[in-house]
Protein backbone atom coordinates (compact mmCIF):
# COMPACT_ATOMS: atom_id res chain seq x y z
CA UNK A 1 0.00 0.00 0.00
CA UNK A 2 1.10 3.56 -0.66
CA UNK A 3 -0.20 7.09 -1.07
CA UNK A 4 -1.28 6.56 -4.66
CA UNK A 5 -2.30 9.28 -7.09
CA UNK A 6 -5.91 8.07 -6.86
CA UNK A 7 -5.88 8.53 -3.08
CA UNK A 8 -4.36 11.99 -3.33
CA UNK A 9 -7.05 12.98 -5.84
CA UNK A 10 -9.76 11.64 -3.52
CA UNK A 11 -8.37 13.57 -0.53
CA UNK A 12 -8.22 16.80 -2.52
CA UNK A 13 -11.73 16.34 -3.92
CA UNK A 14 -13.22 15.76 -0.45
CA UNK A 15 -11.39 18.82 0.89
CA UNK A 16 -12.82 20.93 -1.96
CA UNK A 17 -16.40 19.61 -1.73
CA UNK A 18 -16.90 18.79 1.95
CA UNK A 19 -18.42 15.33 1.40
CA UNK A 20 -17.70 11.94 -0.07
CA UNK A 21 -20.75 12.12 -2.33
CA UNK A 22 -19.77 15.46 -3.91
CA UNK A 23 -16.15 14.34 -4.29
CA UNK A 24 -17.32 11.15 -6.01
CA UNK A 25 -19.38 13.16 -8.50
CA UNK A 26 -16.39 15.39 -9.28
CA UNK A 27 -14.09 12.42 -9.81
CA UNK A 28 -16.61 10.30 -11.66
CA UNK A 29 -16.32 7.35 -9.25
CA UNK A 30 -18.57 5.81 -6.60
CA UNK A 31 -18.95 7.23 -3.10
CA UNK A 32 -17.65 4.00 -1.46
CA UNK A 33 -14.51 4.25 -3.59
CA UNK A 34 -13.80 7.76 -2.30
CA UNK A 35 -14.43 6.87 1.34
CA UNK A 36 -12.25 3.77 0.97
CA UNK A 37 -9.37 5.88 -0.38
CA UNK A 38 -9.63 8.21 2.63
CA UNK A 39 -9.81 5.37 5.18
CA UNK A 40 -6.89 3.55 3.65
CA UNK A 41 -4.72 6.68 3.59
CA UNK A 42 -5.52 7.49 7.22
CA UNK A 43 -4.86 3.88 8.30
CA UNK A 44 -1.63 3.61 6.29
CA UNK A 45 -0.03 6.63 7.98
CA UNK A 46 -2.01 6.69 11.27
CA UNK A 47 -3.27 10.22 10.68
CA UNK A 48 -6.58 12.10 10.67
CA UNK A 49 -7.33 13.92 7.44
CA UNK A 50 -10.85 15.26 8.04
CA UNK A 51 -13.01 16.44 10.92
CA UNK A 52 -16.80 16.45 10.62
CA UNK A 53 -18.45 19.72 11.67
CA UNK A 54 -21.96 20.87 10.88
CA UNK A 55 -22.58 17.92 8.59
CA UNK A 56 -19.53 18.64 6.42
CA UNK A 57 -15.99 17.27 6.28
CA UNK A 58 -13.28 19.83 7.00
CA UNK A 59 -9.58 19.17 6.27
CA UNK A 60 -7.14 19.02 9.17
CA UNK A 61 -3.98 21.18 8.97
CA UNK A 62 -2.08 18.09 7.78
CA UNK A 63 -4.67 17.51 5.06
CA UNK A 64 -4.42 21.16 3.97
CA UNK A 65 -0.68 20.73 3.42
CA UNK A 66 -1.33 17.61 1.41
CA UNK A 67 -3.93 19.41 -0.70
CA UNK A 68 -1.39 22.09 -1.60
CA UNK A 69 0.78 19.37 -3.08
CA UNK A 70 -2.26 17.83 -4.76
CA UNK A 71 -3.04 21.12 -6.53
CA UNK A 72 0.50 21.32 -7.88
CA UNK A 73 0.21 17.74 -9.06
CA UNK A 74 -3.10 18.55 -10.76
CA UNK A 75 -1.49 21.45 -12.60
CA UNK A 76 1.31 19.13 -13.71
CA UNK A 77 -1.32 16.72 -15.00
CA UNK A 78 -3.01 19.51 -16.93
CA UNK A 79 0.32 20.57 -18.42
CA UNK A 80 1.04 16.95 -19.38
CA UNK A 81 -2.36 16.81 -21.07
CA UNK A 82 -1.58 20.00 -23.00
CA UNK A 83 1.72 18.48 -24.17
CA UNK A 84 0.05 15.24 -25.21
CA UNK A 85 -2.69 16.99 -27.18
CA UNK A 86 -0.66 19.80 -28.75
CA UNK A 87 -0.39 17.85 -32.02
CA UNK A 88 -4.09 17.05 -32.06
CA UNK A 89 -5.60 20.50 -32.51
CA UNK A 90 -5.22 23.38 -34.94
CA UNK A 91 -6.78 25.76 -32.45
CA UNK A 92 -3.85 25.95 -30.02
CA UNK A 93 -1.50 23.14 -31.05
CA UNK A 94 2.24 23.19 -31.59
CA UNK A 95 4.64 22.11 -34.33
CA UNK A 96 8.43 22.10 -34.56
CA UNK A 97 9.92 22.41 -38.05
CA UNK A 98 13.51 21.68 -39.04
CA UNK A 99 14.89 23.70 -41.96
CA UNK A 100 18.01 22.98 -43.97
CA UNK A 101 17.51 26.12 -46.09
CA UNK A 102 15.53 29.24 -45.30
CA UNK A 103 13.51 28.79 -48.48
CA UNK A 104 11.15 27.32 -49.45
CA UNK A 105 10.48 26.27 -45.86
CA UNK A 106 9.82 29.79 -44.63
CA UNK A 107 7.32 30.37 -47.43
CA UNK A 108 5.38 27.25 -46.38
CA UNK A 109 5.54 28.34 -42.74
CA UNK A 110 4.09 31.72 -43.74
CA UNK A 111 1.16 29.99 -45.48
CA UNK A 112 0.63 27.70 -42.50
CA UNK A 113 0.65 30.67 -40.13
CA UNK A 114 -1.98 32.47 -42.22
CA UNK A 115 -4.35 29.50 -42.18
CA UNK A 116 -3.74 28.29 -38.62
CA UNK A 117 -2.75 31.32 -36.51
CA UNK A 118 -3.44 29.51 -33.22
CA UNK A 119 -0.70 26.93 -33.71
CA UNK A 120 2.58 27.66 -31.92
CA UNK A 121 5.45 27.27 -34.41
CA UNK A 122 9.05 26.53 -33.43
CA UNK A 123 11.84 26.43 -36.03
CA UNK A 124 15.21 24.73 -35.84
CA UNK A 125 17.88 25.13 -38.53
CA UNK A 126 20.86 22.98 -39.36
CA UNK A 127 22.67 20.89 -41.94
CA UNK A 128 20.97 18.22 -44.02
CA UNK A 129 22.43 15.54 -41.75
CA UNK A 130 21.30 17.27 -38.58
CA UNK A 131 17.71 17.78 -39.75
CA UNK A 132 17.41 14.12 -40.85
CA UNK A 133 18.57 13.03 -37.40
CA UNK A 134 16.17 15.48 -35.72
CA UNK A 135 13.18 14.00 -37.56
CA UNK A 136 14.30 10.44 -36.79
CA UNK A 137 14.76 11.28 -33.09
CA UNK A 138 11.39 13.13 -33.03
CA UNK A 139 12.97 16.35 -31.78
CA UNK A 140 11.28 18.04 -34.75
CA UNK A 141 7.89 17.10 -36.20
CA UNK A 142 8.56 18.01 -39.82
CA UNK A 143 11.76 18.56 -41.77
CA UNK A 144 12.20 20.55 -45.00
CA UNK A 145 15.16 19.41 -47.11
CA UNK A 146 16.23 18.54 -50.65
CA UNK A 147 17.33 15.06 -51.65
CA UNK A 148 16.15 13.07 -48.62
CA UNK A 149 16.72 9.30 -48.48
CA UNK A 150 14.12 7.36 -50.46
CA UNK A 151 13.13 4.66 -48.00
CA UNK A 152 10.19 3.65 -45.86
CA UNK A 153 11.10 5.80 -42.88
CA UNK A 154 9.57 9.01 -44.21
CA UNK A 155 6.43 10.32 -45.86
CA UNK A 156 7.18 13.36 -47.96
CA UNK A 157 5.48 16.18 -49.85
CA UNK A 158 7.36 17.81 -52.73
CA UNK A 159 7.56 21.61 -52.54
CA UNK A 160 9.83 22.68 -55.40
CA UNK A 161 12.29 21.14 -57.85
CA UNK A 162 15.69 22.82 -57.92
CA UNK A 163 19.39 22.41 -58.60
CA UNK A 164 22.56 23.67 -56.96
CA UNK A 165 24.00 26.79 -58.62
CA UNK A 166 27.13 28.87 -58.18
CA UNK A 167 26.71 32.17 -56.38
CA UNK A 168 28.96 35.05 -57.35
CA UNK A 169 29.25 38.68 -56.35
CA UNK A 170 27.50 40.91 -58.92
CA UNK A 171 30.83 42.55 -59.81
CA UNK A 172 32.63 39.25 -60.42
CA UNK A 173 33.85 38.88 -64.05
CA UNK A 174 31.91 35.60 -64.41
CA UNK A 175 28.65 36.89 -62.92
CA UNK A 176 27.15 37.67 -66.34
CA UNK A 177 27.77 34.17 -67.72
CA UNK A 178 24.80 31.96 -68.64
CA UNK A 179 26.53 28.93 -67.16
CA UNK A 180 29.87 27.77 -65.80
CA UNK A 181 31.82 24.51 -65.71
CA UNK A 182 33.69 22.84 -62.87
CA UNK A 183 36.93 23.28 -64.83
CA UNK A 184 36.39 27.05 -64.90
CA UNK A 185 35.54 27.11 -61.22
CA UNK A 186 38.81 25.34 -60.38
CA UNK A 187 40.63 28.57 -61.29
CA UNK A 188 38.59 30.63 -58.81
CA UNK A 189 38.68 31.01 -55.02
CA UNK A 190 35.91 28.68 -53.82
CA UNK A 191 33.79 28.71 -50.70
CA UNK A 192 32.59 25.29 -49.56
CA UNK A 193 30.16 24.15 -46.89
CA UNK A 194 31.14 21.75 -44.12
CA UNK A 195 30.44 18.03 -44.19
CA UNK A 196 26.77 17.16 -43.70
CA UNK A 197 25.53 19.89 -46.05
CA UNK A 198 23.25 18.73 -48.88
CA UNK A 199 24.64 21.54 -51.04
CA UNK A 200 28.20 20.39 -50.51
CA UNK A 201 27.29 16.78 -51.26
CA UNK A 202 26.09 17.83 -54.73
CA UNK A 203 29.17 20.03 -55.26
CA UNK A 204 31.58 17.25 -54.25
CA UNK A 205 29.80 14.79 -56.55
CA UNK A 206 30.02 17.18 -59.52
CA UNK A 207 33.75 17.85 -59.15
CA UNK A 208 34.46 14.14 -58.63
CA UNK A 209 32.55 13.19 -61.77
CA UNK A 210 34.56 15.79 -63.67
CA UNK A 211 37.77 14.20 -62.38
CA UNK A 212 38.72 17.33 -60.44
CA UNK A 213 39.89 17.84 -56.84
CA UNK A 214 39.29 21.45 -55.78
CA UNK A 215 40.97 23.08 -52.79
CA UNK A 216 38.53 25.63 -51.32
CA UNK A 217 39.63 28.97 -49.95
CA UNK A 218 37.11 28.68 -47.09
CA UNK A 219 35.01 25.89 -45.59
CA UNK A 220 32.11 27.29 -43.59
CA UNK A 221 29.57 25.60 -41.30
CA UNK A 222 26.61 27.89 -41.92
CA UNK A 223 24.85 28.69 -45.21
CA UNK A 224 24.46 32.33 -44.13
CA UNK A 225 28.22 32.60 -43.59
CA UNK A 226 28.85 31.24 -47.09
CA UNK A 227 26.33 33.69 -48.54
CA UNK A 228 27.93 36.62 -46.71
CA UNK A 229 31.39 35.57 -47.91
CA UNK A 230 30.15 35.76 -51.50
CA UNK A 231 28.29 39.01 -50.83
CA UNK A 232 31.64 40.44 -49.67
CA UNK A 233 33.34 39.19 -52.87
CA UNK A 234 35.67 36.76 -51.09
CA UNK A 235 35.02 33.94 -53.54
CA UNK A 236 32.46 31.78 -55.34
CA UNK A 237 30.06 29.70 -53.30
CA UNK A 238 27.20 27.32 -53.99
CA UNK A 239 23.54 27.34 -53.05
CA UNK A 240 20.28 25.62 -53.89
CA UNK A 241 18.60 27.85 -56.48
CA UNK A 242 15.59 28.57 -54.24
CA UNK A 243 17.50 28.23 -50.96
CA UNK A 244 17.04 31.87 -49.98
CA UNK A 245 14.77 34.78 -50.82
CA UNK A 246 17.70 37.22 -50.80
CA UNK A 247 18.87 38.75 -54.07
CA UNK A 248 21.10 41.72 -53.01
CA UNK A 249 24.61 41.64 -54.52
CA UNK A 250 24.74 37.93 -55.28
CA UNK A 251 24.13 36.38 -58.72
CA UNK A 252 23.14 32.75 -59.28
CA UNK A 253 24.80 31.03 -62.24
CA UNK A 254 24.10 27.41 -63.31
CA UNK A 255 26.97 24.93 -63.39
CA UNK A 256 26.95 22.37 -66.22
CA UNK A 257 27.92 19.44 -63.99
CA UNK A 258 25.36 20.40 -61.34
CA UNK A 259 22.29 20.56 -63.55
CA UNK A 260 20.51 17.59 -61.90
CA UNK A 261 17.33 18.79 -60.22
CA UNK A 262 16.22 17.51 -56.82
CA UNK A 263 12.90 17.83 -55.04
CA UNK A 264 12.87 19.94 -51.88
CA UNK A 265 10.32 18.24 -49.65
CA UNK A 266 8.53 18.58 -46.36
CA UNK A 267 8.75 15.22 -44.62
CA UNK A 268 7.82 13.44 -41.40
CA UNK A 269 8.11 9.95 -39.98
CA UNK A 270 6.00 7.54 -42.00
CA UNK A 271 4.50 5.73 -39.03
CA UNK A 272 3.39 8.81 -37.10
CA UNK A 273 0.56 11.19 -37.89
CA UNK A 274 -1.03 14.15 -36.17
CA UNK A 275 -3.58 16.75 -37.15
CA UNK A 276 -0.99 19.55 -37.04
CA UNK A 277 1.68 17.66 -39.00
CA UNK A 278 -0.86 16.55 -41.59
CA UNK A 279 -2.04 20.16 -41.97
CA UNK A 280 1.53 21.35 -42.58
CA UNK A 281 2.11 18.70 -45.25
CA UNK A 282 -1.21 19.58 -46.88
CA UNK A 283 -0.16 23.23 -47.08
CA UNK A 284 3.15 22.04 -48.51
CA UNK A 285 1.15 20.33 -51.27
CA UNK A 286 -0.68 23.60 -51.97
CA UNK A 287 2.65 25.43 -52.13
CA UNK A 288 4.00 22.82 -54.55
CA UNK A 289 1.01 23.29 -56.85
CA UNK A 290 1.51 27.06 -56.72
CA UNK A 291 5.14 26.64 -57.80
CA UNK A 292 4.15 24.35 -60.66
CA UNK A 293 1.64 26.98 -61.81
CA UNK A 294 4.35 29.64 -61.90
CA UNK A 295 6.85 27.43 -63.74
Amino acid sequence: MSLTLARIRAINAVAQNGSYAAAARQLGVSQPTVSQHIREAEALYSVRLFMRRGGALHPTPLCTQLCDIAERMAESEREAERIMTRHATLRDGRITIGLGNSMPGMAVIALFRQRHPGVDIAVETGSHERIIKAVLSRSVDVGVLPDIPRDGRFRAQALVSQEVVAMLHASHPLASRKQLTCAELMRQPLIFRARGSSTQRVVDRAFAQAGLTPKPLLVLDARDAAYEAVANNIGIGFIWRHGTGRHDAVKRVPVVEMNTRYNEVAFALAGETSIVTDAFLAIGADYGRMQEGMA
